[in-house]
């Protein structure tokens, strides 16, 4: 079982450290597996050789930069490391990240079991791609968390979804339309907004929706888009061989895009990526962020 720390989420870890990027469980897709990851093709071509515009940047922050809130800061006998992407939750927790310099757990707020220290800070520092310095740390305890309203979910993809038949809408007609949308040669991805069945096809969404009212009889909105779900998994698979540990997280979180979070960005990666695979398919967020002022 694993959880994503702070803001952040993908990482494949072994007892110690975070060795490779861990795709991200996708809430559109109906059945998603880690292996479903949403993904890249910049062309829309099935070619992976497509997407392929120069090595991405490595940009290094100019001055101090702060974490998004709290990070899990694990030492576990080599030094602490920064957990920015997915920590699993054992006891004690296994997790990983760049190693930190200057920094002290104090005595308020760590854990310590089987040789292993850990706890939650709000971190400042600098970072130069291998090691963040630390200059400021606040543990969770004293750390004062601004409330922010909790995300509405992925909205129906029309504005009035019908209803044509309330004897089919039981969890297993649910179900069953959702394994008919995957089959369907042109399906794109599937989500649901409240009771209503979202999908999305690349083409005739007129054919897709008499598809599923064989079997679904409650709300449903078929909509259309420009790229399969194969056509975002090869996506997926270019941005993680080029961004490697860079990139903590990538997956799909609306219909024709991709949302990747990296260690941190000044906006040359999502500038590369939208060179690489078109503007708007990749959007990009920064887990270390500068310290304004």
């Amino acid at each position: 079982m694993e959880r994503v720390g702070g803001a952040v989420r993908h990482t494949t870890m072994t007892l110690r450290h975070v060795v490779a990027a861990l795709a991200l469980t996708l809430p559109l897709a109906a059945c998603s597996t880690e292996e479903e990851m949403r993904a890249v093709d910049p062309s829309g071509s099935g070619d992976p050789a497509a997407a392929t515009s120069g090595a991405a940047p490595t940009p290094v922050p100019d001055g101090e930069v702060r974490t998004n809130g709290l990070v899990t800061v694990l030492d576990d006998g080599d030094g602490p490391e920064m957990c920015l992407g997915a920590i699993a939750e054992s006891y004690p927790p296994q997790c990983g990240g760049p190693a930190l310099a200057d920094f002290d757990f104090g005595d308020v707020g760590a854990e310590r079991a089987s040789g292993v220290t850990w706890g939650s800070y709000a971190l400042t520092g600098t970072f130069d791609q291998t090691t963040f310095t630390v200059t400021d740390a606040i543990p969770a305890a004293l750390y004062d968390v601004v409330a922010e309203p909790e995300a509405g979910g992925l909205e129906p993809a029309c504005e009035t979804p019908a209803t044509t038949d309330t004897t089919r809408t039981t969890p297993q007609d649910m179900d069953a339309t959702l394994a008919a949308a995957s089959a369907l040669p042109t399906y794109a991805t599937a989500w649901l907004s409240g009771a209503t069945i979202n999908v999305a096809v690349t083409e005739d969404a007129a054919g897709a929706e008499a598809e599923l009212r064989r079997t679904w009889g409650g709300m449903l909105c078929v909509t259309t888009v420009e790229r399969t779900e194969a056509d975002l998994d090869r996506v997926n698979r270019e941005l993680q061989s080029a961004l490697g540990d860079a990139l903590l997280t990538s997956g799909s979180y609306a219909p024709d895009s991709l949302d990747a979070q990296v260690v941190f960005d000044d906006g040359s990666i999502q500038a590369w990526a939208d060179e690489t695979w078109g503007e708007g398919l990749v959007k990009v967020t920064s887990a270390l962020q500068p310290v304004e002022g």
